[in-house]
């Protein structure tokens, strides 16, 4: 199975539901909603088979440092407390109210995006491991994406251990653990935003989907009509 959808709403939500039925909803990752009734118009308002996925709260995973926070209007708590997965008040109450929006939503996967300031070190991996083991995951698929270089090795092991999906771009690396296969795609030649997928990388990008579930985020400036190419695509590929 292969869901298609893009990273947030690049068109007004009327015109997306009639042609998606995925979404990674990216506005609580910079701002969680202060009122319930916000989060749940969002779900009445998508078809009963739409799909939220989500990026969780930048207070779990990126310090204060990041730019991101240019963006976040409600600062709570210590702001030094915040990111890379600390065992800190802050950060679990970021988890929380992101659970909060993800059981209202009725969303199945939670994504962790973690800064390129994550780096691979007995301490991040310690906070990672005591955050993990500390919340709950009934009813989720939590999806984690590294952003700096992290050993295969050292990735598999973390992720069989706490049960997580290596979230990727499966242009630049191979998933090495997860139950479902999620991509994130971002441009080739690097974090390249402006990039258009053609139809010879679309195909590819066919073939790194396998047998099992597979969810396939666009992320770049042309995210919904690519995703709509892809989609087309694929229905073709059914056809033949």
């Amino acid at each position: 199975m292969i869901k298609i959808g893009c990273c947030g709403f690049p068109v007004n939500k009327k015109k997306y539901f009639e042609n998606l039925l995925l979404v990674e909803l990216q506005s609580i990752f910079y701002n969680i909603p202060t009122k319930i009734e916000t989060v749940e118009k969002w779900r009445k308002e998508a078809p009963k088979k739409f799909e939220f996925s989500l990026k969780a709260s930048q207070v779990i995973t990126h310090e204060i440092s990041s730019s991101t926070y240019k963006r976040m209007k409600n600062k709570f708590g210590n702001t030094k407390n915040y990111g890379h997965f600390k065992n800190t008040r802050e950060v679990f109450e970021a988890w929380e109210k992101t659970k909060k929006v993800a059981k209202i939503l009725k969303s199945k996967i939670v994504v962790f995006q973690c800064p390129p300031s994550f780096k691979e070190s007995s301490k991040n991996i310690e906070n990672i491991k005591n955050f993990f083991n500390s919340i709950e995951s009934k009813n989720f698929t939590f999806a984690v994406e590294l952003r700096s270089e992290w050993k295969e090795k050292t990735v598999e092991k973390i992720c069989s251990e706490l049960n997580l999906v290596h979230c990727i771009d499966p242009f630049k690396q191979k998933p090495v653990y997860g139950n479902l296969n999620y991509f994130r795609l971002h441009g080739k030649n690097g974090y390249n935003l402006k990039y258009n997928y053609i139809e010879s990388d679309l195909k590819e990008l066919l073939n790194f989907c396998d047998k099992g579930e597979n969810y396939v985020l666009f992320n770049n400036l042309n995210m919904f009509s690519n995703a709509l190419h892809f989609k087309s695509l694929l229905k073709n590929e059914k056809r033949s």
